[in-house]
Formats: C-alpha cells, sequence, structure tokens
C-alpha cells in the first residue's frame, strides 16, 4: 500500500520534505506618555532601520508597535515628530495613537520604553512583562555588552531569516544582565520628553533615540548599518 504524500515518500517534485511554517512573529512596543512624540518617532526610526539592514519592508518576522500610557487614541504624532522622521528618511505618514492596553503587553516579546517610569508602569501591568521590558536607553547598555557569538545566526534558509530566535535569545541575554550591569546614574536610562518643545529639541531626542536604536537593530539582525 502506498503511503500518501509528504509522509516520507516523495512527490511529484521529488521533494520529500514539508515547507517549514513560519515562527509567530516577534513584536517590538514602543511606549511613551501620549504616543504622539517619542514612541512614534522610535518605532518608525526602529523600522526604517529594519529595512535598512534587511534590504526591504518585510522585515524577518520582526513587528515594530508603539503605543502611550496615557496614549491620545486616534490621534497624528506631532508635526515636529513627524519632521525628525523626515529628516531620517523614516516614513511618518498614516500614524495613529493609541493608548497603551493589556493586549499590548500580552502580545509584545519586547517592551523598550522611554522611561524608567514607563518601564515600572508596564511592569505593573502584570501579564509577566518583567523579564521583556526595558527602556530604550537600559536596553542598548546591556546590548551592547553580549557577545554576538552567543546568539543564534541568521538563517536564510528559514521563513524569518531566523531572526525570531535571535530576537528572543537577545531579549533573555538582556534579562539576565540586567542586575550585574547598572547604569551609571539613573538618568543615562531616560529619554525626555520634547512634547511642546521647539524643533531643535526635538531633533536632539530623534538623535538620542537614533543613536540609542543602532547598536539594538545590529544585534537584532547580526547585519552593521551600512555605510
Amino acid at each position: 500500500m502506498m503511503a500518501p504524500l509528504g509522509r516520507g515518500i516523495a512527490g511529484p517534485g521529488g521533494d520529500t520534505h514539508p515547507p517549514v511554517p513560519p515562527a509567530p512573529p516577534f513584536r517590538i512596543l514602543h511606549v511613551s506618555t501620549g504616543n504622539v512624540c517619542r514612541s512614534p518617532i522610535t518605532e518608525r526610526l526602529h523600522r526604517h532601520a529594519l529595512e535598512l539592514r534587511l534590504g526591504g519592508p518585510h522585515c524577518g518576522g520582526l513587528v515594530v508597535e508603539s503605543a502611550g500610557t496615557w496614549g491620545h487614541e486616534g490621534a497624528p504624532m506631532e508635526a515636529h515628530a513627524a519632521t525628525v522622521l523626515s529628516d531620517y528618511g523614516a516614513d511618518p505618514a498614516d500614524f495613529i495613537g493609541r493608548e497603551l492596553l493589556d493586549e499590548h503587553v500580552i502580545r509584545a516579546d519586547l517592551v523598550l520604553t522611554a522611561t524608567r517610569d514607563h518601564r515600572a508602569q508596564v511592569i505593573s501591568m502584570g501579564h509577566s512583562a518583567g523579564l521583556r521590558t526595558f527602556t530604550l536607553k537600559e536596553f542598548n547598555r546591556l546590548v551592547r555588552a553580549i557577545d554576538p557569538a552567543t546568539l543564534p545566526e541568521p538563517d536564510p534558509d528559514l521563513p524569518d531569516g531566523g531572526l525570531v530566535e535571535r530576537a528572543r535569545a537577545l531579549v533573555g541575554a538582556a534579562a539576565a544582565l540586567r542586575g550585574w550591569l547598572l547604569a551609571p546614574n539613573p538618568e543615562s536610562d531616560e529619554v525626555y520628553d520634547p512634547y511642546g518643545a521647539p524643533i531643535t529639541f526635538f531633533r536632539s531626542i530623534g538623535d538620542e533615540i537614533n543613536q540609542a536604536l543602532d547598536p539594538v537593530v545590529t544585534a537584532l539582525t547580526g547585519l552593521p548599518a551600512r555605510a
């Protein structure tokens, strides 16, 4: 009796291996207060950096989102925030502000906040968020201390390029380091709120965020920024 196709007998094409199903996406959630300044800048810069490293809009199963602890639900981002994104070549279009909800935290594999207060608010929501919630600058500091050789190598043969497994390993390694690699001072883990400030201050905050994201994106993708 012949075995049905797909159970060890080659089909007409001679392929004995069924396609590898894609892994669930790895969700990165950026959190600030109103979700109109810092977290939109961070979300869109993060997406832009991933697209530049990976050569297109398909980001290897990495999904980048944002929300605000006092989010202006349905609001556009601040005009100065959009200008900052345009300065970097990132796309500010079609952004819609969101209030941080339990479902956002539950779905997120990594939560990166603007400040320590935001981090505390996310963790206070529960959902075992403590080991996957960091301030952006805290995560930057921890990631720079992780040996890339200890992370899974990207695998172009996988549907997600192996980036989901690598991202999960990166978060675990960062959480393990947190108690050992402390900030030089509390303020060094903060990204201050530019709401209501002139464009010059928005640009300085954009530069802080962009610099903080660079080693994070390198660690996630295994690819340095293009010169």
